[in-house]
């Protein structure tokens, strides 16, 4: 029998791959890539003909068809909406079945939290991916693949983590998961207004540990997206504030996770210490070799995972940490 244990775990499972297929979308400048929402120029999937594609561009005149653009937005909307579906499913079975309250509660948030994603994601075209929404539905991803791993664990309710007792250390989890959050949201803001690559270099920046930086302009919300925000239009000093805050966070955010792991090393959650150190390592490795090797697609994707699979990390501890 299908239970909401095996759904939420497959919901999870599905979150990743479509936090994977937004960072293709974004990084191959493919926001855009239909104009409208939620077809693609009129079209259900996306013009392939000649003809379909000149029907397409007389529609849209000031956005020219661009397939291997139209590609990755169509994929990755589909995939989106699937994971509706997912959630569709999984309040049903909390209903069916009987469920917990709280498990129930749970459930119905997240279909309502996953229809909030849609509304952002039509946003993102209809406001020509301004910037802020843009953040918005990049983190909303992976707000929703926690909501669907707090759900697993809530009902798979495993027996022999009942015996790991880190209470103590509950308020330097919930530290670490803070400070990764806002890492999370810096990283979606630095990617959403192109300042990937403000600082080509590592460890400096622009050949400075001090460079000239824009923090007002690079942090202001209300931003104007002109034609549309594509390729951004913030100046260097903006981009490089937006940068060097993603990395003097990361450099935060890694001291706060190595005296976790510290603690957790000497208790008997020592394996989830060790996992937690070697995604930590993984992810400061791929976020240097961004930099070095000038953002590779397959890289910058990785990138995006391992953050989710930290944030996992980091929930699973503070799971436990509160649990009693």
């Amino acid at each position: 029998m299908i239970s909401i244990r095996n759904i939420s775990l497959f919901g999870g499972l599905f979150s990743i791959v479509v936090i994977a297929l937004g960072a293709w979308t974004r990084l191959v400048d493919a926001g855009l890539g239909c104009p409208d929402w939620p077809g693609c120029y009129g079209f259900v999937t996306f013009p392939t003909t000649e003809e379909e594609i000149a029907i397409a561009e007389s529609r849209y005149p000031t956005f020219p068809y661009e397939i291997d653009k139209a590609i990755p937005e169509v994929v990755h909307r589909y995939f989106a909406a699937s994971l509706g579906l997912v959630a569709i499913a999984l309040v049903f079975i909390a209903i069916r079945q009987k469920v917990e309250n709280s498990l129930k509660y749970l459930s119905i948030f997240l279909l309502f939290f996953i229809c909030c994603q849609g509304l952002f994601g039509y946003l993102t075209v209809s406001l020509l991916l301004l910037p802020i929404i843009v953040t918005g539905h990049l983190f909303g991803g992976f707000i929703t693949l926690s909501l669907f791993f707090f759900i697993f664990l809530k009902a798979a309710n495993f027996k022999f983590m009942h015996y790991i007792d880190i209470e103590k250390y509950k308020y330097l989890a919930l530290g670490c998961l803070i400070v990764l959050l806002v890492q999370i949201f810096l990283g979606a803001w630095t990617s959403t207004n192109y300042a990937s690559l403000a600082c080509p270099d590592f460890p400096t920046c622009q050949g400075s540990f001090s460079p000239e930086m824009d923090f007002e302009s690079g942090f202001n919300l209300k931003q104007e997206v002109g034609p549309n925000y594509l390729f951004g239009l913030l100046d260097n000093p903006a981009r490089v504030a937006i940068h060097y805050s993603h990395r003097v966070t990361a450099l935060l955010l890694t001291a706060i996770m190595i005296i976790l792991i510290a603690c957790l090393w000497f208790t008997n959650a020592a394996p989830l210490a060790s996992t937690l150190g070697l995604v930590l390592l993984l992810q400061i490795s791929l976020g240097i070799m961004n930099v070095v090797y000038v953002l590779p697609l397959y890289i910058a994707i990785a990138h995006n995972l391992v953050a989710a699979m930290l944030l996992l990390v980091t929930l699973l501890i503070n799971y436990l940490a509160f649990k009693r």
